[in-house]
């Protein structure tokens, strides 16, 4: 039997002060916690409101938004993902009500008392569940930030948050997953079509072997947003992340020699990032999106974000042409994990092939 994204999140244990959220709404002034040591400078002041850089000799320096439907789609999606590891997706197919409902779902579970949404805490060799993310250990301060994970079904963790009105909840989130899987699918297809990667190697696409997890965010109104971090900078395991975030700003993505650029939110669009995984197969012809979240003093954001990969015991082997070398090691999804379970920002180093040709 396969292993499972579980199964591989239960061999690297978390301590439970790394998961355990502060219980945000009992706090007037910022913790010291969860006091960052460098003000969060977004970069705002070069930026304009569509999160575009602020100059006239910058070429090209929005976030893509990329219409599913237009004919030129897969190559549109193609310089995105070489340019910027993220893009903004319109005609997805997902109904703007339906995402609505999932947001109002998640709101409904965050806004619950602290002592409500502990009974549902991860583990500390749990994948599911409520609790801090999982790359809190990394950092020396906390995040200004609470979430939920479900992988498959959540009626186990929801039954102990609603015993007699789960179902709601359930039923949402596993429909929500449902569409997801779909959209990721057609987003692969392409994206591993643009890559040239052979439809033998593509069998896991379509069925229920593939690595799925939806993750739901919340990050409370902060009373001192500059000294905090919604959600530190970091990469994504996934082959891509697909994103709805409410409209507050929050979202940011490094761009190299510009900075970190706001993600504006934009309506009935969804924020696709590429992740660690794909890096590697395009090898590294494809960015892996570096991001965080900041937060602020006037309103509560929501996001709802669907990772999305190939089966644990994948094996991620880089696509090189004739006149290329590859730029990492062969190696399956869960060994990456566990390298990276250990080694957040250097997971990718580790498994570098260039150091071999520097002697």
């Amino acid at each position: 039997m396969a292993t499972t994204l579980s199964e591989a999140y239960r061999d690297h244990p978390l301590h439970l002060h790394h998961i355990i959220p502060l219980d945000f709404s009992s706090f007037r002034t910022l913790p010291d916690s969860h006091a960052w040591p460098q003000s969060n400078d977004d970069g705002s002041d070069n930026f304009t409101s569509n999160g575009c850089y602020d100059n006239d000799d910058e070429d090209g320096s929005c976030i893509p938004i990329i219409d599913l439907n237009d004919p030129n789609a897969m190559e549109q999606i193609g310089l995105a993902c070489e340019k910027w590891g993220a893009f903004q997706l319109k005609n997805h197919g997902i109904p703007l009500n339906f995402i609505e409902e999932v947001e109002e779902e998640a709101k409904r579970l965050f806004s619950l008392p602290s002592k409500e949404k502990l009974k549902a805490l991860r583990s500390a060799g749990g994948g599911t569940g409520y609790g801090r993310a999982r790359i809190s250990p990394f950092f020396p301060k906390f995040m200004w930030h609470e979430g939920f994970t479900i992988m498959g079904s959540p009626s186990n963790d929801a039954k102990k948050i609603w015993p007699n009105d789960y179902k709601r909840f359930c039923d949402t989130m596993e429909n929500y997953q449902k569409q997801m899987k779909t959209l990721a699918e057609k987003l692969t297809n392409m994206i591993l079509n643009i890559l040239g990667i052979s439809q033998e190697q593509n069998k896991w696409i379509g069925s229920n072997n593939h690595v799925g997890a939806m993750q739901l965010n919340f990050y409370p109104c902060c009373p001192d947003p500059k000294k905090a971090m919604g959600l530190a900078p970091h990469t994504d395991t996934s082959l891509f992340t697909i994103l709805h975030q409410s409209q507050t700003n929050g979202l940011q993505l490094f761009k190299e020699g510009v900075g970190y650029v706001p993600v504006d939110p934009h309506p009935n669009t969804l924020v696709v990032n590429t992740g660690d995984i794909l890096h590697i197969l395009s090898n590294s012809r494809f960015r892996c999106s570096l991001h965080r979240v900041v937060v602020n003093d006037i309103s509560d954001r929501y996001s709802v974000a669907y990772f999305y990969g190939p089966p644990v015991d994948y094996l991620v082997s880089p696509c090189v042409g004739d006149n290329s070398l590859p730029r990492f090691r062969a190696l399956t999804v869960k060994d990456y994990i566990g390298i990276k379970a250990k080694n957040l920002g250097g997971a990718l180093s580790l498994i570098s092939t260039l150091l071999d040709h520097d002697d």
